[in-house]
């Protein structure tokens, strides 16, 4: 894993600059994603852009592995922030669009039982679901023009018309899919720190149609997106906010 480090401070300087108010990890899925949020964030001090691997479990060990190593060097993270593209619940959440959560809610922990899925939750373990500072969710979003839900964490990505219904049938609230926020929320939690996610919309969740993806607008949109709101996450103050 490469970390990118979206400060042009010179180092021979580094001593004299006065350290941000909180050091932000970005946590993408491919370096597409990493470098796409890297653009938008150069020169802002104590941001660092990580790709992490794609799902949960690559995100949840690449993203505390990067947070372990902060804190060892007594340089530790005050944010996480998972980010990348994604896929969007027609009509809520088209192609281009943003969405920052406000829930993180991994949709296929659970078991199957005669009466339909069960959330880990019911089993007696675990957590399903995380949600991000509601003030902080409230600034990037009026920022950068994105729409505020649930944003699902699953670990196969929806190809079909009945499988997105039946998530928005369990999640009304979910506005779009991916395969890492949940990982990276579960490091965070770990550590004791407030998590974001934000998603661009690539293509809607639904029959698998590659053709009709917008990798591309959606990547622009992602780093239009980070250039918007890299003043609100240089400016939050994690204690003085609840972490709700």
């Amino acid at each position: 894993m490469t970390t990118y480090t979206a400060s042009t401070t010179d180092p021979a300087h580094a001593a004299h600059t006065a350290p941000p108010a909180t050091r932000v990890l970005v946590a993408t899925a491919v370096p597409a994603e990493r470098d796409a949020v890297a653009r938008a964030l150069t020169g802002e001090p104590g941001a660092d852009c990580l790709a992490v691997g794609v799902g949960p479990a690559a995100a949840a060990a690449g993203t505390a592995t990067a947070l372990a190593r902060a804190a060892a060097t007594a340089r530790p993270y005050g944010l996480v922030v998972s980010a990348g593209i994604g896929g969007g619940f027609p009509p809520h959440a088209p192609v281009g669009s943003l969405v920052v959560a406000d829930e993180i809610t991994v949709a296929d922990l659970g078991a199957e039982t005669p009466d339909g899925f069960a959330p880990v939750t019911e089993l007696g373990f675990g957590a399903v679901t995380h949600r991000p500072p509601r003030s902080l969710v409230r600034d990037v979003a009026e920022a950068c023009g994105a729409a505020t839900g649930t944003v699902l964490t699953v670990s196969t990505v929806t190809g079909s018309a009945e499988r997105a219904a039946e998530l928005r049938r369990r999640h009304p609230h979910a506005l779009a899919e991916a395969m890492e926020g949940f990982g990276v929320a579960e490091a965070a939690a770990l550590h004791g720190l407030p998590v974001l996610e934000i998603r661009a919309v690539s293509n809607p969740v639904g029959p698998r149609d590659r053709a009709a993806w917008r990798i591309g607008d959606a990547l622009s949109a992602l780093s239009d997106a980070f250039g918007k709101f890299a003043p609100v996450l240089r400016s939050w103050n994690p204690h003085g906010s609840t972490h709700d």
